[in-house]
């Protein structure tokens, strides 16, 4: 929990999505070089959208969302925009 607090829900839970080669090998291999990269062994999933907007429909929409948040990146298919 202290690693990856954002993976947590405020009732100390979360819902692990277990990732294999098999089923999705690109999400695996970028799953590994992340754990690699930062030590980090997993990647968060999760609804985009900010309190009170709609759920992300388009690139377009995932663009403007972004920023307006403190992510600091965004993958959109094979692109990877920072700000």
């Amino acid at each position: 929990m202290d690693l990856i607090p954002g993976a947590c829900h405020v009732n100390g839970t979360s819902r692990i999505q277990p990732i294999n080669d098999h089923d999705n090998p690109k999400l695996a291999e970028l799953l590994r070089l992340f754990t690699d990269r930062t030590g980090v062994p997993c990647l968060i999933n999760t609804s985009f959208n900010i309190a009170g907007e709609p759920i992300v429909c388009s690139p377009a929409d995932a663009v403007e969302c972004f920023l307006k948040t403190e992510m600091d990146y965004l993958v959109l298919g094979r692109f990877l925009v920072t700000k």
